[in-house]
């Protein structure tokens, strides 16, 4: 039996456990209250975030909401349906997978599920009128020898790069029509009238699709590919001219995490992810009609060869950011010395990067003075003030550099000789020498066990003590500048090839030099860019 007083104990323990339980429910409901209360504000926020980043997003979805409307009238109206019938909702399925952002991924997508349809319907028919012509069990097998082949030919040729580049989605849908074709009519009579008004209702689909896309306020994937080629230079002149000034800014550096806020890394961000973004904008573009005012077909694969090039002079952005946040830092004493020229060689490097995207907007030649005089007298006033300070970079003691070489050479050759060299006085085969052989083993493997815990300490330890060591960041983060320089050349050369194949005007002295900086709007390449390959 239970004395009372542990009775009495019990109960107040479990009205606790009670009351806190309760106490736990009613602050999870406040909390969840307090997100309702505050869900349609978030979501009116995000959806006014989304408009204003990209208008053009409010106008799509318009045009896919009138569009679905259009088809919807072959449900709608008496007259329509009853020519159509239920394979109308071939045209809705047709405009929500073919209607995409911009006009080039609209036409790839709607010219291929149109071919693939067309080819595939073709050849089931062909393939229907021969197996009629037989039994019904060797139309059977015929049947399912001609799906097996067909099918396991068409899905090899997606393999193909040119074929998996280009008309892929075309491929995935002449395999849908012509297997929903072909086996159907084995046990359909009349699979020949269910083509047709399937075919008629598909091409209206696609007809409305093209319609809203080239007509009513259309999006060129040329202009997006255009555009964020000028995007992209502009923001690595940003990026570099930020990195720098961060470097030789007044005050101390704090190494702080890596952030999309960061100015330095957002310039860069866009250009080493823009690759397969370039890929797929060249392909939509190579789809579309000439609209621009000359009709010139623009080049579009040198875009992305300039995107390339850019990509490669990021990388060197990267490394120039990476010099902040580096274990050992050039003293600010140490710096000052050489800021004048440093941030005259990026302000020139900067300032060619601005007016190639500047040409590019205005769809003209640069200026035969893109690289001025000033970046070279910024250049070898860089090298002037680096051969000013030799103590920096070879010590208090020429020599002292010289005999460390030596020192170190003559230790790698005699540690060379004692691994390779093998002396006849120590080939022993008595019980001592294995004892000895023995003893000398534990020996090493206790002094390298040892080594192994103190080797991070003394290797910093004996870096900080090197009396250039200080130095050797800077050295790095003026290697890189001048790396910029030189792959510079290389975008210069290569947006030079891309205003010759596109015709851009040429330059004169009297145009207008104002580069435009502002923020273009944010394209969601994820859904209105890439191509889903969907089997609708």
């Amino acid at each position: 039996m239970v004395p009372k007083i542990h009775a009495g104990l019990e109960m107040e323990m479990a009205g606790n456990g009670n009351s806190r339980i309760a106490g736990n429910s009613k602050k999870r409901l406040h909390i969840l209250g307090e997100k309702l209360k505050r869900f349609p504000g978030l979501v009116w926020r995000t959806m006014w975030k989304v408009g204003r980043d990209d208008p053009r997003r409010v106008i799509h979805a318009l045009k896919v909401g009138l569009a679905l409307t259009l088809v919807s009238l072959l449900y709608l109206i008496e007259p329509l349906f009853e020519e159509v019938g239920q394979n109308a909702i071939w045209a809705v399925m047709t405009v929500v997978v073919v209607l995409e952002f911009t006009a080039g991924a609209t036409l790839c997508k709607g010219l291929n599920r149109g071919l693939g349809t067309l080819l595939a319907g073709s050849l089931a028919f062909f393939i229907e009128y021969i197996a009629d012509a037989s039994g019904r069990v060797y139309r059977a097998v015929f049947i399912g020898a001609a799906v097996f082949l067909i099918g396991a030919a068409a899905t090899y040729m997606r393999f193909f790069p040119y074929i998996k580049k280009n008309y892929d989605y075309g491929v995935v849908i002449f395999l849908l029509t012509f297997n929903l074709i072909t086996v159907s009519s084995y046990r359909v009579d009349n699979v020949l009238k269910i083509a047709h008004q399937r075919f008629y209702t598909i091409a209206i689909g696609c007809g409305v699709c093209l319609l809203m896309s080239l007509l009513v306020f259309p999006n060129w994937s040329g202009e997006d590919l255009h555009n964020s080629t000028v995007f992209k230079l502009e923001g690595l002149a940003k990026s570099i001219e930020a990195c720098v000034n961060e470097y030789f800014k007044d005050g101390n550096t704090e190494a702080t995490e890596q952030t999309s806020e960061d100015p330095i890394y957002k310039g860069y961000k866009a250009v080493l992810d823009s690759k397969s973004i370039d890929e797929t904008l060249a392909l939509h573009a190579s789809w579309e009609p000439r609209h621009s005012r000359y009709c010139y077909r623009f080049p579009w694969q040198q875009y992305v060869k300039v995107g390339a090039v850019l990509r490669h002079f990021g990388y060197t952005v990267v490394a120039l950011h990476g010099c902040l946040r580096t274990e050992i830092q050039t003293p600010r004493s140490v710096r000052v010395l050489f800021k004048d020229p440093c941030i005259r060689v990026v302000g020139e490097v900067s300032k060619a990067l601005m007016e190639l995207a500047n040409s590019i907007t205005n769809r003209r030649h640069c200026s035969p003075e893109i690289l001025s005089d000033h970046l070279h007298e910024a250049l070898q006033d860089l090298n002037t003030a680096i051969k000013s300070q030799p103590r920096l970079f070879l010590g208090s003691n020429e020599n002292q550099a010289t005999n460390m070489l030596a020192l170190a050479a003559a230790h790698a050759k005699q540690k060379h000789e004692k691994d390779s060299g093998v002396s006849l006085s120590s080939c022993k085969t008595d019980s001592s020498a294995l004892f000895e052989w023995k003893s000398k083993r534990i020996a090493e493997q206790s002094k390298e066990t040892e080594r192994k815990v103190l080797r991070p300490q003394l290797s910093k330890i004996d870096i900080t003590s090197l009396e250039f060591s200080e130095a050797l960041p800077f050295a790095a983060f003026a290697s890189l500048l001048v790396e910029t320089v030189a792959k510079l050349d290389n975008v210069i050369e290569e947006v030079e090839e891309l205003g010759r194949m596109a015709c851009f005007k040429e330059y004169r002295h009297d145009d207008e030099k104002i580069v435009v900086t502002c923020e273009r709007p944010q394209m969601d390449v994820t859904q209105n860019h890439l191509p889903s390959h969907g089997v609708e």
